[in-house]
């Protein structure tokens, strides 16, 4: 189970990592997030828990930029289940897909892991040694063909009588 990062928002709209004793910028914050570390965000006067309007702005952010992750149908449709009898299945049933989603997406990381016999990384490394040990060796064949290496076998014979 990992600890929860304390986030405290100040007055002046700031925000402050109590476990690095530095202020942080949202942007910051969502690095933090994407780094699956879990976080709380209080506001500094009165304690209070804020972390759903600071990731609601987190949202609104990304979603302003060029690729949204919600396009208006979707948000329109969730906007319509606010108050409805169904809201609460429809949050659970978000909740329940997208843990679903991850699951698969982790399954088929370590199926693809498997299939290559290590990680991707290692597999394109193992890659980048194959084809500088087939460009070298290549090189070497070019170099031996041209007869580069001519004037030292002569030489070789001469010093050999």
């Amino acid at each position: 189970m990992s600890k929860v990062r304390v986030i405290k928002k100040y007055p002046n709209r700031r925000l402050y990592d109590t476990e690095q004793s530095k202020y942080i910028t949202l942007a910051d914050l969502r690095a933090l997030i994407a780094d699956d570390i879990d976080i709380e965000v209080q506001d500094a006067n009165s304690g209070n828990d804020i972390t759903r309007a600071i990731l609601l702005q987190i949202i609104n952010e990304q979603e302003a930029a060029d690729q949204p992750l919600f396009t208006t149908e979707i948000l329109t449709r969730m906007i319509r289940f606010y108050g409805g009898q169904s809201q609460g299945m429809f949050t659970d049933y978000l909740g329940r897909t997208l843990e679903m989603f991850l699951d698969q997406q982790h399954s088929y990381q370590n199926k693809f892991a498997e299939l290559l016999g290590h990680s991707p990384m290692d597999a394109l490394s193992d890659m980048a040694t194959r084809n500088m040990e087939i460009w070298s060796d290549m090189q070497k064949r070019m170099l031996e063909g041209t007869n580069m290496f001519s004037a030292d076998k002569k030489s070789d014979k001469k010093e050999s009588k």
